[in-house]
C-alpha cells in the first residue's frame, strides 16, 4: 500500500461530511463522535482549506450550525455548503414554484419562495410528514404536468442517529420515480455538481481536495466522480458488508 504522504500528495482542501462523520443525530440533539471535535481543531490549524459538505434536509443550515457550535466545534455558516439554500437558488433561477415535501425543521429556508400553483415537486428528508397524502399530492402534483420537475435534496438511502439507522429520502424518491417514469434532479451529494459548488468555494481543483465521509455512494463515489480524493470513515452508516455493494470498494484512492 501507498504511505500516506503519497497519497495525500498535492492536497491542499478538506470536505467533511456533517452527519456520521462529526456527530450521530440524536432527537433535538447529537452526540459528538469521539475525536471529531480536536480533529476539526487541527484541520483548521493546518495549512488545509477545510469546508463542510452535508445533505442534511431536516435542520435549516442555521440550527445545524448552531447545533455543531453548541457540541464544541468550531464552525460558521459560510464554511458549510448545504441543499436546501442551493434548492432555492435553482428554484429562482427557473422560475419554479414548489410543492414541498419537507420537513418542518428547513421549512423556514424557503419562506421567500413562491409555491402556489405547483410546477415542480422538491423533497427532502421529511421525517414523519412522509405519509400516504402526502406522497400521493406528490404524485398528482408530478402528473398534472406536462414536463414534471422532481427535485431531491440528496438521495441517500440511509443515515445513522443515536437511535439506530434511519430510512432516508433516497427510497421515498425512488417511488416518485417508479410511479412518475421520470428522473430526480438531485441536488446535494452524489451530484457532481454540487461537489463542484463546494470546491469553487475554496479555490481548489478537484484533484487537490479529499472528501471524508462515511457513506461509499453519495460521500466516496461521489467524489471520485468528480475526480477528487476520498475517504470513508468507520463510523456513522458505515458496515463491514455494505448492501449497497456487492463488492467492496477501496476506502481510499
Amino acid at each position: 500500500m501507498a504511505a500516506w504522504g503519497q497519497r495525500l500528495a498535492g492536497v491542499r482542501g478538506v470536505l467533511l461530511d456533517i452527519s456520521g462523520v462529526l456527530f450521530d443525530g440524536a432527537e433535538g440533539s447529537g452526540v459528538p463522535i469521539a475525536g471529531s471535535v480536536e480533529a476539526v481543531a487541527r484541520l483548521k490549524r493546518s495549512r488545509l482549506k477545510v469546508r463542510f459538505c452535508t445533505n442534511e434536509s431536516q435542520k435549516s443550515l442555521g440550527d445545524l450550525v448552531e447545533l455543531l457550535q453548541q457540541l464544541g466545534f468550531d464552525i460558521s455558516e459560510g464554511e458549510v455548503t448545504a441543499p436546501a439554500p442551493a434548492t432555492c437558488l435553482i428554484l429562482k433561477e427557473r422560475g419554479l414554484r414548489p410543492y414541498l415535501l419537507i420537513s418542518d425543521g428547513i421549512r423556514s429556508e424557503f419562506d421567500q419562495i413562491d409555491t402556489s400553483n405547483p410546477n415542480c415537486v422538491v423533497i427532502a428528508d421529511a421525517g414523519e410528514s412522509f405519509s400516504y397524502q402526502n406522497m400521493n399530492k406528490a404524485f398528482q402534483v408530478l402528473m398534472e404536468l406536462e414536463n414534471p420537475v422532481l427535485i431531491s435534496l440528496g438521495k441517500g438511502r440511509y443515515y445513522k442517529e443515536t437511535s439506530g439507522l434511519m430510512l432516508d429520502v433516497g427510497a421515498y424518491v425512488k417511488a416518485l420515480e417508479y410511479a412518475c417514469g421520470i428522473e430526480a434532479e438531485v441536488v446535494g451529494k452524489p451530484s457532481p455538481e454540487y461537489f463542484k459548488s463546494a470546491l469553487q468555494e475554496m479555490g481548489l481543483e478537484a484533484h487537490q481536495a479529499i472528501m471524508i465521509g462515511d457513506d461509499i455512494v453519495g460521500d466516496v463515489g461521489g467524489a471520485q466522480r468528480c475526480g477528487m480524493r476520498a475517504l470513508q470513515v468507520r463510523t456513522g452508516k458505515f458496515r463491514k458488508i455494505s448492501p449497497e455493494f456487492t463488492a467492496s470498494p477501496p476506502l481510499f484512492c
